[in-house]
C-alpha cells in the first residue's frame, strides 16, 4: 500500500511545453489519494518561496503535506498552516554545509578556476558564497562534471546536484533522497509504502530504491534517470510529466495492488472521462 508520494515539480508534474502544463486528472487523483490518507511531499530543487509560487502559478488546488526544498531541506505546516522546519534536519544540514565549504575550500577553488579558464559557465553566489554555476549548455556541463570527478579526492564530502544546465554544490550526505529518508523516519512511513517520481539527474537519489520502493520516470526523463528507475525495479512511463506520473500510479495500483484502503479508482477514472 502506498502512503506517501514524493514528487519532483518542474519536468515531472509540470510540463512547461504543454497546454495545460499539468494534466487536470492529476488534481483529481491527488485529492482522492489525500481523502484516503495518502500524504504528498513536493521534493524540488526550488526554494520554499519559489515552490509555493509554482503551486499558485500552475493552479494546484491543494498544497503538499510536506515540501522538500533546494534538494535537501524539509518543511511541514503547523496547525495554523504556516510552513516550518520539520525536526532539526535543516539545522544539521546548514551546519554540515558550512563545515564542508570550509574544509573543502581548496577543491572548490580548483573548480572555480576550471570554470574561469576552461568554460563559459557562470558561477552562482548566495550571500557571497559560490553555491553552484550555470553552464552554457549540456555538453559543457558534462565536461565540468567529468573534471569534478577527476579532481575530487576519494572520500570527499563535496558533491553536487545537477539539473539541465544548472549545478548546485552540496554535501554528499544531503540530497533529495536523504531528505526523503528523514521524512519517512519522522512520519514512520517505510520505503515499501513510498512512491516517488522524477525526471532529471538531481532526482536519482530518491529514485534508486534506497528511500522509495515504487519509483517512476515520466517519458521525458533523461536517460540516466530512466536507467536508475529500471535498475530499482520501478516504472518508466511512455507519457510525459504528469500524464506519466498518472500512468505509473495506475500501473502500481493495478499490477502491484498498492491502492490505499477506500480508493475510489473507478469514480476517479469516470471524472477524468467526463472532464
Amino acid at each position: 500500500m502506498i502512503r506517501l508520494l514524493s514528487t519532483d515539480f518542474d519536468g515531472t508534474l509540470v510540463d512547461h511545453f504543454a497546454t495545460p502544463p499539468v494534466a487536470p486528472a492529476l488534481f483529481e487523483w491527488f485529492a482522492e489519494l489525500r481523502r484516503c490518507g495518502v500524504f504528498w511531499a513536493l521534493n524540488t530543487g526550488r526554494d520554499l518561496a519559489f515552490a509555493l509560487d509554482g503551486l499558485r502559478e500552475f493552479q494546484f488546488p491543494l498544497e503538499p503535506d510536506y515540501i522538500l526544498t533546494n534538494e535537501r531541506e524539509l518543511f511541514h505546516r503547523n496547525p495554523q498552516g504556516e510552513w516550518h522546519d520539520y525536526g532539526d534536519w535543516n539545522r544539521r544540514c546548514v551546519q554540515a554545509h558550512d563545515r564542508m565549504f570550509q574544509t573543502e575550500a581548496p577543491f572548490l577553488e580548483e573548480i572555480l578556476r576550471f570554470l574561469r579558464e576552461e568554460t563559459e559557465a557562470q558561477p552562482i553566489y548566495e550571500n557571497g558564497r559560490p553555491v553552484g554555476f550555470a553552464a552554457k549548455d549540456e555538453a559543457e556541463m558534462d565536461r565540468v562534471v567529468a573534471h569534478f570527478h577527476a579532481a575530487r579526492k576519494p572520500g570527499s564530502l563535496f558533491h553536487y546536484q545537477r539539473n539541465t544546465i544548472y549545478l548546485r554544490f552540496c554535501h554528499a550526505s544531503y540530497s533529495k533522497g536523504a531528505a526523503l529518508g528523514e521524512l519517512c523516519r519522522l512520519t514512520r512511513i517505510s520505503p515499501q509504502e513510498t512512491f516517488t517520481a522524477g525526471d532529471h539527474h538531481n532526482d536519482i537519489s530518491m529514485l534508486d530504491g534506497r528511500y522509495a520502493r515504487w519509483a517512476c520516470a515520466p517519458g521525458n526523463a533523461v536517460d540516466a534517470v530512466k536507467a536508475a528507475v529500471r535498475k530499482a525495479g520501478g516504472y518508466v512511463a511512455e507519457a510525459r510529466c504528469s500524464d506519466g506520473v498518472l500512468e505509473a500510479l495506475r500501473h502500481f495500483f493495478q499490477a502491484e495492488r498498492l491502492a490505499p484502503p477506500g480508493w475510489a479508482g473507478e469514480e476517479v477514472e469516470s471524472q477524468e472521462v467526463e472532464s
